[in-house]
């Protein structure tokens, strides 16, 4: 199973509490309908386990995808997660988008 991994801070101008709202009531159930996403989480970075300062980014999103190829031919370019994808840059301040694969 293929992971997509983003992580991102929040642009200046959007609240904690609106992104967080967003993804509970918009983009879980939009994106967890997709029948190639096993799985997708969203979670908040909280501190560093180990050194000062903070963490780089404030949030990372994982992804489970059963079929990278279909998912980046079919779903990608497909109305649902374009209109996610509009809706989550209005949020997200440069995010990364990373494919990672779980050495076996």
């Amino acid at each position: 199973m293929t992971k997509v991994i983003i992580m991102y801070r929040l642009r200046d101008d959007v609240s904690k509490a609106d992104f967080e709202r967003w993804v509970r009531e918009t983009d879980y159930p939009a994106m967890r309908g997709l029948s190639r996403v096993a799985n997708f989480e969203t979670h908040r970075t909280e501190r560093l386990l180990i050194g000062e300062g903070h963490p780089s980014v404030a949030y990372v999103e994982i992804f489970e995808i059963t079929d990278i190829d279909g998912f980046a031919a079919e779903d990608m370019p497909g109305e649902t997660i374009q209109t996610i994808m509009r809706q989550f840059m209005g949020f997200a301040d440069a995010p990364e988008f990373i494919i990672a694969e779980t050495i076996g």
